[in-house]
């Protein structure tokens, strides 16, 4: 069946720096997945991650493993095979913790495995010694023939066996002697990362006093930023009220001009206004000989109305002695009618 995915997650990938062992070196330049597989043919289970084409973790868990947590987000474990520390960023403390739980269940798996295999490699070497001494003494008891051909054919497989099993148990500790080295090495690796940490925590607490410092300055930096702006919008007021003046003084110089050309002109204004003044002044005194006739007209008017006035009286007196006339007149008319008749 193969290796299959048993637990998947994201995280930022990062090995340490082979040539410090303190500094961490961004192996994916963003979070990346990450999984736990399991090979049922081998009964083992590796960590696994792909960054686009490119294989930035392939690590077998194995039960001398730990998974260590440096922060709430991040986390790390040493690999003796691939000679090196990865370590995970997650985006949140939850992610970190269950990535830390199925860690320790595979790494007990795995120490399961391995027991369930030195078991079965005891058993074997046990049976296979076992075989061999029981087709000594049968070799021994037991004259030549059929049945004593094929007891040593098994001896000697046997023997073969058994030194196979031997090869194999003294590669097995020398593979457990490499493990126990690198075991070593990696706690030194790990310590020495204790110590980074604790380095990075100080420089994080520096960077943190500096960020407030730098917050500051920023805030200082944005209100010098508003005076200048504010500094801005009077230069503009003030440019605004600059070009006005000039546009103004534009103008008064063009008055200005106006009136020097105006100027040139104001001699012959003058003998003009002389002669108008020469001819003001005849007027004036024939408006004064006009008013002296008006006046003169007036009172012989005054006179005439006067004598109009006298003369309808004298008029109406005579109208009057007239009248009276003109009734003794008719009076005298009857009176010789009269005298006509009687006669």
């Amino acid at each position: 069946m193969g290796e299959q995915p048993i637990f998947t997650t994201r995280a930022h990938v990062f090995q340490i720096d082979p040539n410090t062992k303190k500094n961490w070196v961004p192996a994916s330049k963003q979070a990346v997945t990450v999984s736990y597989f399991y090979d049922v043919t081998r009964n083992s289970y590796r960590i696994i991650s792909v960054d686009g084409a490119k294989v930035i973790i392939n690590s077998t868990i194995t039960p001398n493993m730990t998974f260590t947590k440096t922060s709430q987000k991040f986390g790390q474990w040493a690999d003796s095979r691939a000679n090196t520390v990865f370590g995970l960023g997650f985006s949140s403390e939850q992610q970190l913790t269950k990535f830390a739980e199925k860690f320790q269940e595979v790494k007990e798996a795995a120490r399961l495995a391995r027991d369930k295999s030195q078991e079965k490699i005891e058993t074997s070497s046990n049976h296979s010694q076992a075989s061999s001494i029981n087709g000594t003494d049968d070799e021994k008891a037991s004259s030549a023939g059929p049945a004593n051909t094929h007891l040593k054919s098994e001896n000697n497989k046997l023997k073969i066996a058994l030194t196979q099993s031997a090869a194999n148990v003294k590669k097995w500790e020398i593979e457990l002697q490499t493990l126990r080295e690198s075991n070593a090495r990696l706690t030194t690796a790990l310590q020495d990362s204790s110590a980074s940490v604790e380095q990075w925590k100080r420089q994080f607490s520096l960077c943190h006093d500096e960020n407030d410092r730098l917050r500051n300055k920023i805030d200082e930096l944005e209100e010098q930023c508003s005076e200048i702006n504010r500094e801005k919008e009077k230069n503009t007021q003030l440019k605004r009220r600059i070009e006005e003046l000039e546009l103004e003084l534009r103008e008064k110089e063009t008055e200005l001009t106006d009136l020097r050309k105006q100027s040139e002109i104001i001699p012959q204004l003058m003998s003009e206004c002389e002669y108008v003044s020469e001819k003001l002044e005849a007027a004036e005194r024939d408006n004064q000989n006009l008013e002296d006739k008006v006046r003169s007209l007036k009172t012989d008017m005054e006179e005439s109305k006067y004598r109009q006035r006298h003369l309808k009286v004298e008029l109406k007196s005579f109208l009057e002695v007239l009248d009276g006339k003109i009734d003794d007149l008719h009076n005298f008319r009857r009176g010789l009618s009269k005298l006509g008749a009687d006669n």
